[in-house]
């Protein structure tokens, strides 16, 4: 990975959707040193406020680029990861030599919060679900009720992962919420649906993320994709067997494809659209044992300086959640993390590895990524892409 952009999240970024995405590709073409016409293959996300069929296209067009290939990708909030890996597949078997992958939208001021949330309710199950009157946060509610129910845990028990994602936002400036929150601020805060608060779930935001993926290094500020996994076990809360949604399963693809293991990670990037996506993630990837990482969370495991450091931007909870970018936010942390450029936000000890992983749906679509700031490629990554 060789070039990143992203834009500021925001309620109201003053632009439209492709002008946001048209933002943060041109930063990570600069951050590359490329021109639009380098790049032989566009990749875009969905937008819920673009009524185009034809994405890839549109935003190659708009940004003065000719590729031979353009397409769209569509898997809800795991569609950044899921581009990333096509892209990473696309230069590894030697289709590609340079991708541009972008995604974002003005999903906060674009459209009315009504028609955000109607359209979002559709990832459920149009006879079985959305008839019932169903939405995203009341998909992830029945979660939540159900966690909390087998660890014998309270609301309390999941508000400290909030409250850890509010305090790396603060530092950073592109975040939508600086303020310090607290337990008792994510207890107090109004339901949303029962049990999840308002602060337990993320916002509606503006804005967009961007990568270039080329099999061309450029020196120390390069960054490998080792490993990559996905999984798809289900796409409906009334069909899924929540023993294992398949977090496990695209986890263990990427680590083994990277020869690691969670250990051997030394900063995360896990989704977080709510607490309670982020508690189940946690555990399943096996960063934390069942029913502990609110815990965790408390006892600073996930700080800067805990032995996980986690969404150190922020996460979908406090940078914000504009759709495909959300996730891809994520990546961008890692990335500038690892390349030693997050200037104050910086960790102590530069980090060399970083897993990333998103889902889409309600824990529907699944996608995990290693990065690699200082190793070479195995041969069965084709040597890898930088």
């Amino acid at each position: 990975m060789t070039g990143v952009g992203l834009t500021p999240f925001s309620r109201n970024a003053g632009r439209s959707a492709l002008e946001l995405q048209g933002e943060a590709a041109l930063q990570a073409l600069d951050d590359a040193g490329i021109r639009a016409r380098d790049v032989d293959t566009v990749i875009a996300g969905y937008a819920t406020t673009v009524n185009h069929i034809m994405p890839g296209n549109l935003l190659a067009e708009y940004l003065g680029a000719t590729p031979e290939r353009a397409f769209g990708m569509n898997v809800g909030g795991a569609t950044g990861l899921a581009m990333v890996a096509e892209a990473a597949r696309l230069v590894w078997s030697g289709s590609a030599d340079t991708v541009l992958v972008v995604g974002g939208e003005n999903r906060a001021s674009g459209q009315s919060r009504d028609a955000a949330i109607a359209t979002l309710a559709q990832v459920g199950h149009a006879t079985h679900e959305v008839a019932l009157g169903a939405n995203i946060p009341a998909y992830y509610a029945l979660l939540a009720s159900e966690y909390l129910h087998r660890y014998s845990l309270k609301r309390e028990d999941l508000a400290p992962l909030a409250v850890q994602m509010r305090e790396h936002a603060r530092t950073h400036p592109g975040a939508q919420f600086h303020k310090s929150i607290t337990v008792d601020d994510v207890l107090n805060a109004p339901l949303i649906a029962e049990p999840l608060g308002l602060l337990d779930c993320c916002p509606i935001s503006d804005g967009s993320a961007a990568f270039v993926l080329s099999r061309r290094s450029e020196g120390t500020r390069s960054v490998e994709i080792t490993g990559i996994g996905e999984t798809n076990l289900h796409q409906h809360v009334s069909e899924a067997d929540f023993s294992s949604v398949g977090a496990r399963q695209s986890a263990e693809q990427a680590l083994n494809q990277a020869g690691a293991v969670v250990t051997d990670i030394d900063i995360f990037g896990i989704y977080d659209s709510f607490t309670i996506t982020l508690a189940i993630l946690l555990e399943e990837i096996g960063i934390a044992q069942p029913g502990t990482a609110g815990g965790m969370a408390r006892d600073g495991a996930f700080a800067a300086t805990g032995k996980y450091p986690l969404n150190l931007h922020g996460g979908l909870l406090s940078y914000g959640h504009p759709g495909v970018a959300g996730g891809m936010a994520h990546m961008a942390e890692l990335v500038i993390q690892i390349r030693g450029e997050a200037g104050s936000r910086q960790l102590v000890e530069r980090p060399r590895r970083g897993f990333l992983h998103a889902d889409g749906g309600v824990l529907s679509a699944h996608v995990s990524i290693v990065l690699d700031g200082g190793a070479y490629a195995t041969p069965s990554t084709a040597e890898g892409l930088k």
